[in-house]
């Protein structure tokens, strides 16, 4: 059965570099055709994409959030990485990694990360 675990510190302060973790199990980042993906989600508001790493390892960020974004992997630990610099207090919130399918369905997705930016 395929998993994706999230792993990260929950305090980060201003200005720093937010960074997380997804190891996925049941399959190969290297060859199971989907987009690592990475959402994130406010306290009572909707979700937002902030990117993806394609199997192949080509990458695609949010616009928004493309200057301080970066997603990469570690295949020999089927695993795939978050860093978000230059965080803020608005960049506080639920952190997930997810799968996403070819035809755009997110069908399998972390257990969740609560990111708070705070001094």
């Amino acid at each position: 059965q395929a998993q994706l675990r999230e792993s990260g510190p929950g305090l980060v302060k201003p200005s720093q570099t937010l960074s997380l973790t997804c190891a996925y199990s049941g399959g190969s980042i290297e060859t199971d055709f989907y987009y690592w993906s990475w959402i994130r989600q406010p306290q009572g508001k909707g979700l937002e994409w902030i990117g993806y790493m394609f199997y192949d390892g080509s990458t695609y960020y949010s616009p928004s959030l493309k200057s301080r974004t970066s997603i990469s992997r570690d295949a020999s630990n089927n695993q795939f990485s978050l860093q978000l610099s230059s965080v803020t207090p608005e960049d506080t919130a639920v952190y997930y990694c997810t799968r996403r399918t070819d035809w755009g369905a997110y069908n399998l997705w972390g257990q969740g990360t609560q990111i708070t930016v705070s001094s």
